[in-house]
């Protein structure tokens, strides 16, 4: 449906073990990871085990006014959730996180990833009477919880034995009564971060920029596998699972993290720094000036730019008011934002030979409308860069890249695409290359989207809205 690349969800969690405004420390948090997932938002407060939430469709600042904000009040544990969804539409229903309300205690859940075998598990527990009252996969693991909270001594033993059932990709945070729990799949796909605040509140968060917003001090990253403990007793870590190095998705270097967090003890600017020195060495070409697509583009040009030499320019202006250009009504009103959201600078590159770096070309359609803005401003040549392999592969871990239909390296070659988008020349980064940009990183990764070799098992047939049909 659209040419831009879209990663799940980012969660957040905070345990004071005082009453404290753990609200706006999530709100503030939540800002900071509004880039991982723009439809939807959710906080949920805990004061003395009643929960008080609110969430809607819209971003942070559009769901939460000031009037909401003191509605949630104050508490010692909340947990917040951004989405952009994988699975299931985007209706308020699937906002998150999700509330459960259980013999054993209520449960708040935020969820990022996307699970492979949801479907199987979501017919069994409907087999059992389970209902179901959204669409996305975080319900399923809900259930896989409260499954085992019947016969498990803590809700952390019943995340333990859930975890056991649930294949694919998922970083999670839950609240209980009286816990923050936060656990990572054994394999590790979604990044899950450990920080400590100046007043001593635990925070968990799917990125270290989280921390940096409440002024919060990073303390470690939360192992693949790991499930761990927070409470009046301080941390503690169930390693039941843990074992694997881990494979972290590639792409969070490439794109969805945002430059200044730190994933697996490696800096996402560096590594794509990294990646247009790699550019320039796998493609080299004569030009005049070295430009950014914003934003994901702008360090891999910057880095291209000092290994080649050429002087790196601003060449387009972001308008950062406009919303996003695929919740248009209609193709023509689509086209007319996206030249309402960026804007050439003529003067950076007009007569020049140009070139242009971006992060990934998905179906060709936004690539080509920027490719023209920069002809139309006057550039003489437009050599193409791209910070990652080809996408001719499906992802099943939690980004939106579910069919092969949708991809354009699958249907045309390098020098086809060069033309389609109507460029002087096209090189993407190599996948030796994009596996060394986080050469610091303490984990492998996976690149299964650029080489078909995925680190953990894949459904047999796969859909984004998996659950849409039974429900319309």
């Amino acid at each position: 449906m659209f040419d831009n690349l879209h990663e799940e969800c980012g969660v957040f969690g905070i345990y004071s073990k005082e009453t404290a405004d753990v609200a706006r420390e999530t709100y503030i948090s939540l800002y900071a990871l509004q880039h991982r997932g723009q439809e939807s938002c959710g906080i949920v407060v805990n004061d003395c085990g009643v929960f008080t939430y609110h969430k809607d469709l819209g971003l942070v600042h559009e769901v939460f006014s000031k009037e909401v904000m003191e509605k949630l009040g104050k508490g010692n544990i909340a947990v917040g959730h951004v989405r952009y969804s994988t699975t299931g539409s985007a209706n308020r229903s699937n906002a998150q996180p999700l509330v459960v309300r259980h013999i054993k205690g209520p449960m708040s859940i935020a969820h990022n990833g996307n699970l492979t075998n949801a479907r199987e598990l979501r017919e069994e527990y409907e087999l059992k009477g389970a209902i179901f009252h959204n669409t996305n996969d975080t319900e399923v693991i809900s259930y896989a919880i409260t499954e085992q909270r019947l016969t498990a001594n803590s809700i952390e033993e019943a995340i333990e034995k859930a975890m056991y059932k649930l294949k694919g990709a998922y970083s999670i945070v839950v609240m209980s009564p009286k816990k923050l729990i936060a656990a990572r799949d054994p394999v590790g796909f979604r990044p899950l971060s450990l920080g400590i605040t100046k007043y001593g509140a635990y925070v968990v968060a799917s990125e270290t920029c989280a921390f940096d917003s409440i002024d919060a001090k990073f303390v470690r990253d939360i192992k693949p596998g790991e499930i761990v403990v927070i409470d009046e007793n301080g941390v503690r870590s169930i390693t039941t699972h843990c074992g694997s190095k881990g494979h972290l998705c590639v792409f969070e270097y490439v794109y969805f993290a945002r430059p200044d967090s730190v994933i697996e003890g490696a800096s996402v600017h560096r590594a794509r720094l990294r990646a247009g020195e790699f550019l320039w060495k796998e493609h080299p070409v004569e030009a005049d000036v070295v430009i950014g697509v914003p934003d994901s583009g702008l360090d891999a040009a910057l880095g291209l730019s000092r290994a080649s030499g050429i002087p790196y320019g601003v060449g387009f202006i972001k308008n950062r008011y406009v919303g996003r250009t695929f919740i248009q009504p209609s193709q023509g009103q689509r086209e007319n934002s996206v030249r309402i959201k960026l804007n050439a600078i003529s003067d950076t590159v007009r007569g020049k030979r140009v070139i242009l770096v971006d992060d990934s070309i998905v179906r060709g359609t936004t690539s080509g409308r920027i490719v023209n803005l920069i002809r139309e401003a006057g550039a003489k040549e437009i050599h193409m860069r791209i910070s990652s392999p080809p996408f001719v592969n499906p992802c099943y871990f939690g980004t939106d890249i579910d069919s092969r239909d949708k991809l354009i390296a699958c249907q045309m070659s390098i020098e086809e695409i060069a033309k389609h988008i109507g460029v002087d020349s096209l090189g993407y980064l190599s996948v030796e290359g994009v596996r060394n940009l986080a050469k610091e990183a303490e984990c492998s990764f996976c690149d299964g989207c650029f080489t078909g070799n995925y680190p953990s098992e894949v459904p047999k047939s796969f859909a984004k809205d998996k659950f849409e049909s039974k429900i319309k």
